[in-house]
């Protein structure tokens, strides 16, 4: 089930938050665990068997930390985290490697192995980022091994961020797993984040997505129409995802969860340094600090601080998929980040500030065509239209003409300005008069959204692959 279906709209959240909202306090983790299961297992149950083996793994060896530090057993202790990381790697490594390094193999040594044919448990990357994290903490003293297996249970497979992230810690909801108190105003301020994020999604990243849909599977694009399927993409990957955002952390409001924010309007960046701090937040803290700083960070020299950034963008490439686009993808921006580390910032900081902001866009639009494409045939020849192609023909044209406004909106919408708009709008209206407004626009936009879903039938999932 995804948050932009029917039924998760009009079925399944009006009930889970009625029972929530109906069940005394002490009740409520065990309404939200029953509800999560229910979410995951409604496209694949048989894969709930993972996720709660994770679960409960990481469970007993929190406790198991926890127990060997409080016999003085040191080696214990870390020997219990090495045995949950290694345990964890391995788990997401079986199922989401398994057939790509059979691949390779057979390609390298040009042999005949079967692949497993392995599915790829949705939110795997995601709850086993979690669950390490969780254990990792537990070992550094940062958080206290949670007792009660219903509460972590329901930390782990919390639905509104359970398969497309944001990558939630334990630490960032410790106390609101116990403390929490939801109110009407949280839940509204929640349902209107969920609501904004949702038109996102529907409205926006669909819409573009289809654009790119139609210009990727193109034989021979000319160069502007390759340009407008990579601005598509650019657009629909960041309204999708960070839509999803949204509505994961309004929906963690609405049951009496703060979530850190995932996305600070990252296209109006003006480094690759600046972008990646925007982008993806918590991916970035994660790697941060579970990755970079134990790697040393850059306390070591410069050299080894190179080092650790290309050995994470390593990482965070292989960690959204099993293929080598990934990879090449994230050693791009490992390139990059580290040019800009040795020399590109302080050039750029020299220059006028709308320079630097026209290199970011280049340098991530680049990047999304590395990540959407996965052939590497196909790459090269969608990179060589983008150059070399002749600039443009009668079907450019007609796309660019039939999607100017779409685009137009995507690109104010990935900026602050709507924002800053609505913001000095409410600072003119009475109380009564913003509270109406805000009503208003918020119920627009669910009805259109819902009617979108309703008469489209393309709705993808980008998340799949994770």
């Amino acid at each position: 089930m995804v948050f932009s279906s029917t039924v998760f709209l009009l079925l399944f959240l009006p009930l889970v938050a009625i029972l929530y909202y109906l069940c005394p306090r002490r009740g409520r983790n065990a309404v939200l665990l029953i509800a999560s299961l229910l979410f995951y297992g409604w496209g694949e149950p048989k894969y709930i068997l993972i996720m709660l083996f994770s679960t409960v793994f990481d469970y007993c060896n929190g406790l198991g930390i926890a127990r060997a530090r409080q016999r003085g057993r040191e080696k214990a202790a870390k020997a219990v985290l090495i045995l949950s990381v290694v345990g964890n790697l391995s788990i997401m490594g079986f199922f989401k490697y398994t057939d790509f390094a059979i691949a390779n193999v057979n390609s390298l040594l040009h042999l005949g192995l079967p692949a497993l044919g392995l599915a790829l448990p949705i939110g795997i990357s995601f709850y086993t980022f979690q669950t390490m994290s969780y254990t990792i903490d537990v070992y550094r003293g940062q958080v206290a091994p949670q007792r009660n297996i219903l509460d972590f249970a329901a930390y782990v497979t919390l639905f509104p961020q359970l398969i497309a992230g944001p990558i939630v810690q334990y630490k960032t909801v410790e106390k609101d797993l116990h403390l929490r108190r939801e109110n009407w105003l949280e839940a509204s301020r929640g349902l209107q984040r969920f609501v904004i994020g949702l038109g996102k999604k529907v409205l926006i990243a669909n819409q573009v997505g289809a654009v790119w849909e139609t210009i990727s599977a193109m034989d021979h694009p000319s160069a502007l129409t390759a340009w407008l399927g990579a601005l598509a993409f650019t657009f629909q990957i960041y309204f999708d995802f960070s839509g999803y955002s949204d509505m994961a952390i309004g929906l963690g409001h609405l049951f009496g969860f703060t979530f850190l924010e995932n996305f600070r309007y990252p296209y109006e960046s003006r480094s690759v340094t600046e972008f990646w701090r925007r982008w993806h937040i918590s991916l970035g803290t994660w790697f941060r600090e579970y990755v970079y700083i134990p790697l040393g960070g850059n306390r070591r020299g410069m050299g080894r601080q190179l080092i650790n950034l290309a050995i994470v963008w390593f990482l965070t490439g292989l960690w959204h998929g099993a293929s080598w686009n990934f990879v090449l993808w994230g050693l791009y921006y490992a390139v990059l980040l580290i040019l800009e580390k040795t020399l590109l910032l302080r050039v750029l900081e020299k220059l006028p500030r709308w320079v630097g902001h026209v290199y970011t866009c280049f340098c991530f639009v680049m990047g999304w065509v590395l990540f959407a494409i996965t052939d590497f045939g196909a790459l090269g020849r969608y990179v060589s239209a983008m150059f070399t192609a002749p600039f443009a023909d009668g079907t450019a044209w007609y796309l660019l003409r039939s999607n100017a406004v779409l685009l137009l909106l995507a690109a104010v919408g990935c900026t602050m300005l709507p924002a800053r708009a609505w913001q000095r709008l409410d600072g003119k209206l009475s109380d009564t008069a913003a509270v109406t407004a805000r009503t208003v626009g918020v119920a627009v936009i669910l009805l259109l959204s819902i009617a979108f879903l309703v008469g489209d039938s393309y709705n993808p999932f980008l998340y799949f692959r994770f």
